[in-house]
């Protein structure tokens, strides 16, 4: 996985096969990567510096065995910390200590999902629909 920083390409995580889906914590200190490889279908956790250096590679969740379809993809974090990641029949839902707390099980299998109306909706993309949930936390809102 590579950043671009001033106009400069650096490889910054390269023990993925298939780096995906991203999301950082709200005190963006924690970056959360979905590995989106049939064979290794996990979610990675590591710290993030200031500077953009990312250490401390973990597994976060590990759902290789789910017989599901889908793997980790697009992933969002919540006002909480809680991390919502489209995977193996849904839209897995982690505490930031990595604790499931549940799957949003939409009618297919989801690729994406992302925060809108009134920021408590989240909406899931999938291959032929898009489906929207609303929830009790609000999305975590980001600031550029």
């Amino acid at each position: 996985m590579y950043r671009l920083s001033n106009g400069k390409l650096q490889l910054i995580i390269q023990d993925l096969t298939r780096p995906n889906g991203i999301a950082l914590s709200p005190d963006e200190k924690t970056l959360y990567v979905a590995n989106s490889d049939e064979k290794r279908k996990v979610w990675m956790r590591y710290d993030l510096a200031a500077n953009g250096t990312v250490s401390n590679g973990r597994v976060f969740a590990n759902v290789t065995e789910e017989k599901e379809a889908g793997v980790p993809d697009g992933m969002k974090v919540d006002s909480l910390g809680n991390i919502y990641g489209t995977g193996p029949g849904g839209v897995w839902v982690f505490s930031p200590d990595g604790k499931h707390l549940g799957t949003i099980k939409p009618p297919e299998t989801p690729a994406n999902c992302g925060w809108g109306d009134d920021g408590k909706t989240l909406y899931i993309t999938a291959q032929t629909g898009l489906y929207r949930i609303k929830l009790a936390v609000a999305g975590q809102k980001l600031v550029y």
